[in-house]
C-alpha cells in the first residue's frame, strides 16, 4: 500500500477560506440558509467551516446540523457487518430555508442521495446544495455535482481518497491511497 499527499494542512486551510468566502458571497448573512454536515465524516468539515465563518468572518447566525443516513441509503443492508448509526442533530426548523449539505469526499453520489431523502424527514426546504472538500469526478453513479468544491481528484476505482482532520487524526491533510 502506498500514499501520496493530495493536501497538507496549509493547503486545506487556504480552500475552507475559499470556501467560506464562497458560501458568504452566495449566502450573505446566512438568514434563510443553514448548514448541515453529513454523517459520519462531513461533520468534521462542517465543524470547522461553521467555527470559521463565525469567528474569523464574523457572521453571528449560522444554523449548524448533522445527519445520519445510515438507513437511507440503497446499500446498508448489503454486507455483513451490522452497521451503526450516528446521530442526527438538526435543531432547528428546514422548511423554506436554503441548505448546504457539507461533506468530505463526493465518490458515488449515493450519499448524497441518501441525504436528499433523509433530509424530507425535517421539512420542505427551499434549495439544497452541495460542499465537498473533494470531489472524485470520474467516480459518479449518480448525476450528482457539487457547487462547491475545494479539490478535483481523479482516482482510478483501486484509490481511496482519505481525509485527516485535526480533530479526529490529529493532522489536516487529505490522501491518495493505492492499495
Amino acid at each position: 500500500m502506498s500514499q501520496k499527499v493530495l493536501l497538507n494542512a496549509k493547503e486545506v486551510n487556504i480552500i475552507l477560506h475559499r470556501l467560506a468566502c464562497q458560501l458568504i458571497e452566495n449566502h450573505k448573512d446566512f438568514t434563510d440558509t443553514v448548514l448541515i454536515g453529513i454523517q459520519p465524516r462531513g461533520k468534521f468539515l462542517a465543524n470547522r467551516l461553521a467555527q470559521m465563518l463565525k469567528d474569523e468572518y464574523k457572521i453571528k447566525d449560522i444554523q449548524l446540523g448533522h445527519l445520519d443516513i445510515t438507513f437511507f441509503r440503497d446499500d446498508f443492508r448489503r454486507g455483513d457487518k451490522t452497521l451503526e448509526a450516528n446521530t442526527t442533530e438538526i435543531n432547528f426548523l428546514v422548511e423554506d430555508k436554503n441548505i448546504v449539505f457539507i461533506d468530505d469526499v463526493l465518490y458515488t453520489g449515493r450519499s448524497i442521495r441518501a441525504a436528499l431523502t433523509a433530509i424530507q424527514s425535517f421539512g420542505r426546504p427551499n434549495e439544497i446544495e452541495l460542499l465537498t472538500l473533494i470531489d472524485r469526478r470520474f467516480s459518479r453513479h449518480l448525476p450528482i455535482q457539487p457547487d462547491y468544491r475545494g479539490r478535483q481528484v481523479d482516482a482510478i476505482n483501486k484509490e481511496k481518497v482519505k481525509v485527516n482532520w485535526k480533530e479526529n487524526e490529529g493532522e489536516d491533510s487529505v490522501y491518495l491511497i493505492n492499495n
